[in-house]
């Protein structure tokens, strides 16, 4: 994929956000070869401190927060937000854009070979740096992520629609392999870890339980759950194969509206859904219309295919006690 791929041309993509997507698709391809050599060249799971929210960063972390910078500085990026730094970075003082990204998503699981990512998400430029980021994710331009496994694909955005492209190893170009990505409807499986189950709101408490009761219960039919504890990794397989993900907040302290970062996560995985007919929401309301409030504020994510992230919020709308009995028949759901 050129700085200059018809493909973009084609659907209409501004010349600005063609480029930069084509440069952060180009960092991509460098990071998944840097990857799949881990252990021969550098310790990439090695600790090498904090980030501003207190999560521990890995060499991976910084290494690729670096590659972006590097990649963009003489980009229309104007304004540079990364989970890895404290404040907006400025890159290039004439550009007309803004972009947010978590160079590595679940960056735990690099040890252990199982699939990470890039996440990224694209504005135009505010009045100020900050101002750029702390707006309506409706606002944004474009969304995607980049992720590093068995194959390495990147899901894009630009307001019409979810495409997906697939890193060729040969060529080091990414090809372009379904231009209509869709959430699939059905789906049997859901997301969530449930050895926080103590902690969470009621409303969360009696999803679960309902999916836990499978047939006998009243969603009428058997689920698997999955937890992969790596964002892109669970919104790739909710894109492939349908499914709901839910990281809701809870009672632990520090956990109140959960760990997942507004910026850098939920926004571009919320565009990034609702542009295949999925739903992205906080449990009860849409993401996708809320403003960002400060560069690193979290918020519940529940993301999927789209009745049965609808089915959650209305989870919120049952009194009190149909939510507090395990496995009760939920009235709103009674046929």
């Amino acid at each position: 994929m050129s700085a200059h791929d018809p493909i973009f041309a084609a659907a209409g993509i501004p010349p600005a956000l063609e480029d930069t997507v084509a440069r952060l698709a180009r960092v991509g391809a460098q990071l998944a070869r840097m990857i799949a050599r881990g252990g021969l060249e550098h310790d990439l799971g090695g600790a090498v401190g904090t980030n501003t929210g207190g999560d521990a960063q890995k060499a991976l972390d910084v290494i690729a927060d670096e590659a972006f910078m590097e990649a963009l500085k003489d980009s229309p990026v104007r304004d540079y937000a990364s989970e890895e730094q404290d404040s907006v970075v400025t890159l290039n003082g004439e550009g007309s854009l803004a972009l947010a990204i978590d160079p590595l998503d679940g960056s735990s699981n690099i040890d252990v070979n199982v699939s990470i990512g890039t996440i990224f998400s694209i504005y135009p430029v505010g009045d100020t740096a900050e101002a750029s980021f702390l707006r309506p994710t409706t606002d944004q331009l474009a969304a995607g992520y980049i992720i590093y496994g068995p194959q390495c694909c990147m899901m894009v955005t630009f307001g019409k629609g979810t495409l997906k492209y697939v890193l060729d190893p040969e060529d080091g170009l990414f090809h372009l392999v379904n231009d209509k990505v869709q959430v699939p409807l059905k789906s049997s499986e859901y997301a969530i870890n449930a050895s926080n189950y103590r902690h969470w709101p009621r409303p969360i408490r009696a999803y679960i339980d309902d999916c836990v009761a499978g047939a006998e219960g009243p969603h009428a039919r058997n689920f698997n759950m999955r937890w992969i504890a790596s964002l892109v990794a669970e919104t790739h397989r909710i894109l492939t194969r349908g499914g709901i993900f839910l990281y809701p907040g809870d009672d632990r302290k520090g956990y109140e509206r959960g760990r997942l970062r507004m910026l850098y996560e939920c926004a571009p995985i919320a565009m990034l859904v609702t542009q295949a007919g999925g739903q992205a929401t906080d449990g009860a309301d849409a993401i996708l219309g809320q403003s960002v409030p400060d560069l690193h504020a979290r918020t519940p994510f529940v993301f999927g295919s789209a009745e049965k992230v609808a089915r959650v919020a209305a989870y919120h709308d049952l009194p009190d006690h149909e939510t507090s009995a395990l496995f009760g028949n939920r009235g709103l759901f009674r046929s």
